[in-house]
């Protein structure tokens, strides 16, 4: 492979004013990712404390750019090959999570380090 870009980028972990604890991804000033809270009362908060409870290796994170949501989720597990499969057959099957709303909360102001 042939390097043809580089990004620093940083992985931090914050506590939010919830006390929740979140990875949150930081690509560029005002552009990061942050991890859905599983503690949430929400459409994606509850399905994300399901498949935590299943696959603890499972992460969500949501695109923030310039204090806003981009409505672009990451999403990946951290899994053995052979695993794989019951995951993907886990997910397809159950849509519970539907049940709750989608609730988009304020953006919290988000300290960046500076270099």
């Amino acid at each position: 492979m042939k390097t043809i870009e580089t990004k620093d980028i940083k992985l931090k972990k914050v506590i939010t004013k919830t006390d929740a604890e979140l990875y949150v991804i930081e690509l560029s000033k005002n552009h990061f990712f942050i991890e859905q809270n599983p503690l949430k009362k929400s459409k994606y908060g509850e399905a994300y404390r399901k498949l935590k409870e299943k696959y603890p290796e499972f992460y969500m994170f949501w695109e923030i750019k310039n204090n806003r949501y981009t409505g672009k989720l990451l999403a990946g597990l951290i899994v053995k090959k052979k695993d794989i499969d019951g995951f993907i057959t886990d997910i397809i099957k159950s849509d519970d999570y539907k049940k709750f709303e989608d609730i988009m909360d304020e953006i919290e102001e988000y300290e960046q380090e500076e270099d």
